[in-house]
């Protein structure tokens, strides 16, 4: 009785657990050709936006892929920064990813932040 007892007990907190990785990278891997020197003091730093998204799956199936979630993360992004028609720009873009999964279920989410600077002169 008491290796059934200890069996069950093993085999429910091994599907009750969850494991998580979280990566995050800081490189630009878009090889954006505009470029923005803060060399001097005509600038200030505004505010720090950042944008979401997510997917999930069942056995494996669904979801977007991880460049498709980059993409919506950082349409969200951009969308809450609203610097169209202004003097801003955004620097120091940081990607960051986080896959949570279970024994039948998973997630994968993605965060694209960033600094909104405008220019004074």
């Amino acid at each position: 009785m008491k290796k059934i007892t200890v069996v069950a007990a093993i085999f429910c907190s091994m599907f009750l657990s969850s494991c998580a990785v979280h990566e995050g990278m800081t490189s630009n891997l878009n090889n954006n050709t505009t470029e923005v020197v803060l060399a001097k003091n005509n600038y200030k730093i505004l505010e720090r936006v950042q944008g979401e998204s997510e997917a999930r799956y069942i056995l494996g199936f669904g979801g977007l892929s991880r460049n498709g979630l980059i993409a919506e993360a950082k349409a969200n992004m951009l969308e809450n920064a609203d610097i169209l028609g202004s003097s801003k720009a955004i620097i120091n873009e940081t990607v960051e990813y986080k896959n949570s999964f279970f024994p039948f279920f998973g997630s994968k989410k993605v965060i694209v932040s960033a600094y909104i600077v405008e220019f004074t002169n």
